[in-house]
């Protein structure tokens, strides 16, 4: 199978209506969508917003290998990730992750695939802005 895979970091607010529709077929049984969604609080402190800064190419790069990963791996007909960068506020979405396949097993495997090895390895870094200050924010404390 040789899966379609839709990679974007975008500035602009994800609109997971349009992601999930952008992908979806009658030729697959089921589509499972993840949506990582910015909370208003860490560790105590009110989050005012995020601020995602990536290495693009290397990003791209690596999301794609990830997408195809995911795709051999769990037997995806197409897989779309589009993660935001710039400023983020709570309650909109961070990242966007859809994949499709005939069959539903292993549509929530995969999306726990992607979005875990995203974190470890792909150049996108995350900094929280609160109240009375700010941190970066490491993918696995």
């Amino acid at each position: 199978m040789n899966p379609t895979a839709h990679i974007k970091l975008e500035g602009n607010p994800l609109d997971i209506a349009e992601l999930t529709a952008a992908i979806r077929s009658t030729k697959n049984g089921g589509e499972c969508v993840f949506i990582g969604t910015v909370r208003d609080n860490h560790q105590g402190k009110v989050v005012t917003h995020l601020e995602f800064e990536a290495y693009e190419p290397m990003a791209i790069r690596e999301l794609t290998r990830i997408a195809d990963l995911a795709s051999a791996q769990f037997k995806l007909a197409e897989v779309l990730i589009h993660h935001r960068i710039g400023t983020v506020y709570p309650g909109e979405a961070a990242i966007v992750i859809v994949v499709t396949a005939p069959h539903r097993n292993q549509l929530f495997d995969a999306c726990k695939m992607i979005i875990d090895q995203l974190k470890e390895t792909v150049p996108i870094w995350k900094k929280e802005v609160y109240t009375d200050g700010a941190s970066w924010v490491q993918a696995h404390p």
